[in-house]
């Protein structure tokens, strides 16, 4: 068993030798394949290297290659292109002398475009050898951008008349001609090319530079200023009045139809703008075509104001009337184009002055000739130059609108010195600051009339003073005058803006009265007894008593008893009071009734008279009428009587 046991191990033994042998000799042929695997790799990179050092500068030599290829193949192709223009020339020059009417707009246009990038691309190529194809191209070009700019001028000149007749469109109310729909679409196609080759070319700025803009300028703005310049000739002409002192009445110069003419042609004008031009040369090339009418305009003004300023007391309302119409111009124009609001504020500001100044120059001028009249009417009649003053308030009420505007630019009160009304500083154009923006135009005008108004009576009564003494016909006299303004007020629109101030007059109504009013107290004098009856000592006498004057004619009073206890001394006394004023009270009446008073003031006038000497009257002719036993001598009326004699004054 041992042995066999151990010949077991034994082989055992023997076989794990075996495969120890194996693994050796395979470990060594990888070994072997190893180096000879690295000797290749060294052998492959020696190679690789000599390989690069071979390809590099065949490499960079390859792209030099292909660069020169490339421009080879630039250089025929610029070729082919500069053959292609040369060879295409004779056919564009035909076109070109053709010109656009013979050609065909759109076929001219082309034609005149390929000969334009012929041209650059030639310019770029920069060959020497096509230098006199692009001279030949230059002239072909030049040729046709003149030959375009000839046919836009003999188009547009075609179509604009020699002169136009605006009053057929005003009277009739039918818009201002403009260019025909067809004639749009060719200035319109010629213009893009002639502005946009202008702009290439490194023209001026201004749209208005292009030369067909120039040309349309030219040939427009001599066709709107022609059309105008009758108008603002008869706008100059009707400012002189046949009568050089009537008060100018609103639509009797030409200014507003000369202004309706100036807003169909420029309206019409513009829609002719829009259809032809690209939308940013609108505004430059209206205005430029504008512009002579524009100046012709302003001449026209100002020779207005100097007419205005010559006649500033009868013609300041045409100041006003203008100062309306070319403001509404401007705001009329300005909305449908946007433009000339500028332009025409300048036109209008020598008037817009003068209208300003006007306000200061009537107030004054209403206080100097009231307060140089040398007589006044010794009956106490208004003079004239209160209805002319009045009249002047009324017809400004005409002009409302735009006095409102002037009078919120000088603010209440501004027209009480001529510097303020003047503007100041002169060309300094007021601030948004300067304005009250809550302002009332109508409300401060309606105080510069209450200022001319005191303005006036103030004057007059200070002349009254001095001319005519008398209290009584000094109180007449205001009285006349304040009757014919508040009459002329509420007679005319001036009611709805005055009535709430007519206080004014109120003040000056009450001085009149006061002043007339005392001869009334110099009659009233005589009825005032101071006699005492021998039986009261103080309180009356005779069997009635004496009534206390707030009794009036309640009281029965007995006359024969009264007279009874006078003394023939008293009794004397009251005979001369009854006397004197009878004297005086047909003095009064036939001054009264010798008075020229307006229909409101004699009644007003009479009135007071008999409330204030009527109750006295009578309270006297109670208590003595029987002083002359009813024989009329001393008591020459009754209370009927005389109450007829007041009824007689109204």
């Amino acid at each position: 068993m041992a042995v066999g046991v151990n010949n077991g191990r034994h082989a055992a033994d023997e076989e794990a030798r075996a495969e120890v042998d194996v693994l050796n000799s395979r470990l060594e042929k990888t070994t072997q394949l190893t180096k000879k695997i690295q000797a290749c790799l060294a052998r492959l990179d020696a190679t690789g290297k000599s390989v690069r050092d071979v390809a590099g500068p065949l490499n960079g030599e390859t792209k030099k290659l292909q660069v020169l290829g490339n421009n080879i193949d630039a250089v025929l192709a610029a070729i082919e292109r500069v053959r292609q223009p040369a060879d295409s020339k004779n056919d564009e020059e035909q076109i070109i002398r053709m010109g656009p009417d013979k050609a065909g707009l759109p076929n001219y246009l082309a034609s005149v475009k390929r000969l334009n990038k012929a041209l650059a691309e030639m310019k770029a190529s920069n060959l020497r050898s096509t230098q006199q194809t692009v001279a030949e191209l230059q002239r072909l070009v030049k040729l046709g951008n003149t030959q375009l700019e000839n046919a836009f001028d003999k188009l547009l000149r075609n179509e604009t008349p020699r002169s136009i007749e605006p009053l057929h469109f005003i009277t009739k109310d039918k818009p201002f001609p403009v260019l025909s729909q067809d004639k749009f679409a060719r200035l319109g196609l010629m213009n893009s090319y002639v502005a946009a080759v202008h702009r290439q070319g490194g023209g001026a700025g201004a749209p208005q530079e292009s030369p067909v803009a120039r040309i349309y300028i030219e040939i427009r703005s001599q066709y709107l200023a022609s059309g105008m310049i009758n108008l603002a000739t008869a706008s100059s002409s009707t400012a002189k009045k046949k009568n050089p002192d009537a008060i100018y009445r609103a639509g009797t110069n030409g200014i507003g139809t000369y202004a309706q003419a100036m807003e169909g042609f420029f309206s019409a004008e513009y829609e002719n703008i829009c259809n032809i031009f690209t939308r940013e040369d609108w505004g430059p090339v209206f205005e430029a075509t504008c512009q002579p009418s524009l100046v012709e305009l302003g001449r026209t003004l100002r020779e207005l104001n100097g007419h205005i300023k010559s006649h500033m007391t009868t013609d300041c309302f045409m100041a006003y009337e203008i100062v309306k119409i070319i403001s509404e111009l401007s705001s009329n124009l300005e909305r449908r184009t946007g433009e000339l609001k500028s332009s025409l504020a300048a036109s209008l500001k020598p008037v817009r002055e003068t209208a300003k100044f006007s306000l200061a120059e009537l107030l004054e001028d209403t206080r100097k000739r009231a307060s140089g009249l040398q007589a006044l009417p010794l009956d106490g009649a208004p003079v004239a130059i209160v209805p002319e003053t009045m009249q002047r308030l009324q017809t400004m009420v005409d002009f409302l609108r735009p006095i409102s505007s002037i009078m919120i630019s000088l603010g209440d009160g501004g027209w009480k010195s001529a510097a303020a009304s003047r503007g100041g500083a002169g060309d300094v154009v007021p601030s948004l600051a300067s304005f009250d923006i809550g302002a009332d135009g109508k409300e401060i005008f309606a105080h510069y009339c209450t200022d001319t108004v005191e303005a006036l009576l103030a004057a007059l009564d200070g002349r009254a003073r001095m001319l005519l003494q008398k209290r009584p016909v000094m109180g007449v006299f205001l009285a006349n005058n304040v009757a014919v303004i508040e009459r002329m007020i509420q007679t005319s629109e001036l009611a709805g803006l005055l009535e709430p101030r007519l206080g004014v007059l109120d003040a000056w109504r009450k001085k009149a009265t006061g002043l007339y009013t005392e001869t009334c107290k110099d009659v009233s004098m005589h009825l005032f007894d101071v006699i005492h009856t021998s039986r009261g000592g103080g309180g009356g006498g005779g069997g009635g008593g004496r009534p206390t004057s707030g009794q009036g004619g309640m009281a029965v009073v007995d006359s024969h008893a009264i007279l009874k206890g006078l003394s023939s001394k008293d009794k004397e006394n009251i005979k001369g009071k009854f006397t004197a004023f009878n004297a005086s009270f047909d003095d009064m009446v036939q001054r009264h009734k010798g008075y020229s008073m307006e229909r409101e003031v004699r009644q007003l006038f009479a009135k007071d008279m008999q409330n204030m000497i009527e109750p006295l009257y009578n309270r006297f002719w109670d208590r003595y009428h029987m002083v002359d036993k009813g024989k009329g001598k001393y008591v020459k009326y009754d209370k009927s009587a005389i109450a007829a004699i007041f009824l007689t004054l109204y």
